[in-house]
Parts: C-alpha cells; sequence; structure tokens
C-alpha cells in the first residue's frame, strides 16, 4: 500500500517508524515516533492523502508488522469502509464549525473494533478559522485512542495554533522520471508515460488522467493555445469564456446525475415541497439546503477546474521565459515548443513574468469570490496587454 506514494521514501519511513511505535504506545512503553496528531503536507498531487490513509491502514493493521496491506483492516481502510477510520473529504469551499464539531464528538470514542480511532482530514485547508479553533482542545488534550490526521498543501494553509498542536510530515513533488516510471509499470506506452508525467507537473493523479482520458489532453492543448488567442480584445474575451465554459462543462459531467439522486432519495424521505404533505414534513427547507450544498459543490469544480487551466498557463510562460533567458533546462511543454519559440521571440523576459503575474492574479481573485469569468476576462486581457 505504500508502493502508491511515489519518491516519499523519507516520509515513508517515518510514518512506518510511527506505526510500529504505536504499537509499542498500546502496550504502554514509550513511543517517541508515535503521536496523536499529523500535519501531512506537500503540493497538489505528492500524494499526502494517500499517505494519510495508508498511515491509518498501518495503525489499524492485524499483521505482526504494521502495514500489510493485505489484512482485512488495512484493505477496509485503503476502501474507506473501516468503522474506526472517518475520512473527511470537503467537496465545498470550506469545513465549517458544524462539521468539525460532530468530528471532535466521534474523536471521544473509544475504537469499536480496530486499534484506533483514526479522523483524516483531507483538505485541512479549507477549515475556516472557527472550525480550525474548535479543534484545538482536543488536539490539546486527545482521548487516549484517537489518532488526528490532516493534510494542507502547506504548514501555512492551516491556523499556528493547530499546526503548533501537530507533528509534521512534508512530501516532495515527485520527479518526472518517477511518475514516468509508475506510468510505464501500468502499461502506459513510454513515449505517453513521458509525456504525461512532465505535463502534470508532480501531479501523480493527473498524469494517470491525462493517460488515461484523450478528452483531458484535448482539454490542456485547448489551454495552451489561449496565448496565441489574445492578440485582440475580441480574442480575449472568446478565450476567457471558453475557459469557463468548459469548467461549467465539467462541472456539469461531474455532478448533474448525482444530484438528480439526490433530489429523488430526499423527495422519498421528505415528500415533495410542491405539495402540502410535503410543506407540512418541512421538505421546503430540505430542499432549500440540499440545492445550497450541490451550489457549493459545483463551485468547488469549476475553481478546480480553472485552477488547472491557471497550471497549464504558468507552465507554459516558464516555458517561454526558459527560452528567452537560455537556460538550459527541459521544456514541460515540449509538444507546444513552437508556440512557445514563437512568442519567446517577439516578446521580452520582463513581459513574460508579467503575464504569469496575471495568471497567479486570477487564481488569487477567484479564491477571493471574485466571479470567475470576470477573473479570467481581467486575466486574458492582461495577458494581451504584457
Amino acid at each position: 500500500m505504500w508502493d502508491v506514494l511515489v519518491g516519499q521514501q523519507r516520509a515513508v519511513e517515518r510514518l512506518q517508524a510511527a506505526a510500529h511505535d504505536a504499537r509499542e504506545a498500546l502496550a504502554g512503553r514509550p513511543s517517541p515516533a508515535m503521536t496523536h496528531a499529523w500535519l501531512l503536507t506537500g503540493p497538489p498531487g505528492s500524494g499526502r492523502s494517500n499517505a494519510a490513509l495508508a498511515f491509518a491502514a498501518a495503525l489499524e493493521c492485524e499483521a505482526d508488522v504494521p502495514g500489510c496491506g493485505t489484512c482485512h483492516a488495512c484493505r477496509t481502510v485503503l476502501e474507506r469502509a473501516h468503522g474506526d477510520v472517518r475520512v473527511v473529504e470537503s467537496e465545498t469551499l470550506s469545513l465549517g464549525v458544524g462539521d468539525v464539531r460532530r468530528l471532535v464528538h466521534v474523536a471521544q470514542e473509544r475504537p469499536a473494533n480496530g486499534r484506533w480511532t483514526v479522523l483524516l482530514l483531507e483538505q485541512a485547508d479549507r477549515l475556516t478559522d472557527e472550525a480550525a479553533n474548535a479543534l484545538l482542545k482536543t488536539l490539546e488534550e486527545p482521548p487516549p485512542r484517537t489518532v488526528w490526521l490532516l493534510c494542507a498543501p502547506t504548514s501555512e494553509d492551516v491556523l499556528p495554533t493547530v499546526r503548533s498542536r501537530c507533528r509534521p510530515i512534508a512530501l516532495a513533488a515527485p520527479s518526472v522520471r518517477a511518475i514516468a516510471t509508475l506510468l510505464e509499470s501500468e502499461g502506459v506506452d513510454p513515449s505517453m508515460a513521458a509525456f504525461c508525467a512532465r505535463a502534470s507537473l508532480g501531479h501523480v493523479g493527473r498524469a494517470r488522467g491525462l493517460a488515461r482520458d484523450e478528452a483531458s489532453r484535448l482539454r490542456r492543448a485547448d489551454v495552451l493555445r489561449v496565448p496565441l488567442q489574445v492578440d485582440s480584445v475580441g480574442g480575449c474575451i472568446v478565450a476567457a469564456a471558453n475557459l469557463v465554459e468548459v469548467a461549467q462543462a465539467d462541472a456539469e459531467v461531474a455532478h448533474a446525475g448525482r444530484e438528480e439522486q439526490e433530489r429523488a432519495d430526499l423527495e422519498f424521505v421528505v415528500g415533495d415541497p410542491r405539495d402540502a404533505k410535503g410543506r407540512s414534513r418541512g421538505a421546503v427547507g430540505a430542499f432549500k439546503g440540499l440545492a445550497e450544498d450541490q451550489k457549493r459543490r459545483r463551485t468547488r469544480t469549476v475553481r478546480d477546474s480553472l485552477d488547472r487551466a491557471f497550471i497549464d498557463l504558468v507552465s507554459f510562460y516558464r516555458d517561454v521565459l526558459a527560452v528567452q533567458l537560455g537556460t538550459d533546462v527541459d521544456l514541460v511543454n515540449a509538444d507546444a515548443a513552437p508556440e512557445i519559440e514563437r512568442i519567446a521571440h517577439v516578446s521580452t523576459p520582463e513581459a513574460t513574468l508579467r503575464r504569469i503575474d496575471a495568471v497567479l492574479a486570477a487564481r488569487t481573485a477567484i479564491d477571493g469570490n471574485v466571479a470567475p469569468l470576470l477573473a479570467v476576462e481581467a486575466m486574458t486581457l492582461a495577458l494581451r496587454a504584457g
């Protein structure tokens, strides 16, 4: 189960040592490598959630050496079906105080079948300040058989009061070679594996997606054409609209069927909000709450889709800058080398840096709840002016 973590040997060794010492702790012996709260950090795609899940499996493992990956406990944890391991994956913009208080209540319970009660927050960076503060007491005075596993891109993405109560585990971005080797071991053609490993920018999940899904490769190619489409104001507006439309289409594909089923399930329980019987049973309020949750999920999906586009654009201009400065580094987007050379020769390094800043500013604006179309239009216009 540890082999899913590409290029993370140091982190794996620390987590394995902690799992071993967790056994010692349960036997009443000192356990310097084990503690009750962990903060796993690393760039997107580095495998921090997989590392946390593997560690949870090792803590619950039934084998003599923890972390076998094959016993019933390991398999159920890895399948996210173990009764004593609660995995929290936020599909919305934030994790609120109500969510955390429910988890704190679970944390007080002794494990029903396993060795530990494990609470795994896959996006601890989405905790609101109030929610993070609600965690402090249980992190400060933990129940004896409870372990918290928090995941975030960097330690700076969680409150200092939270990270000071956790032991850090830092994961690095896997190398291109390591990702390509992984893809080849999964049956991907070597040339395709090399392409996807470069294009993923160290994100193992995205590398797999590019290797397996032609539509993902086509969307990425469309994004890399944006720098060639912003030679006029009209081109900027059209390019921005296309990017946002693709992101919204991704949200539609990801959620439409699920949302329909959720509405049908809720109607079965509380009734149709359009008739008197349904209204009397509180169906109107229940459907309103469901609609709000679905809207938040779609908003998160749109943001994530746009974020992938922004990262691809930054990588494109990074390549342009590398050519302009004459650096001896491989291009991330070698498949777009002619376009990169062309823009590099008609522009300057200063202009390229301004364009990179414009892309990063769009990411920041969307995180600050600016309407996606406005933020992306401002970006494309800045790419032209740069």
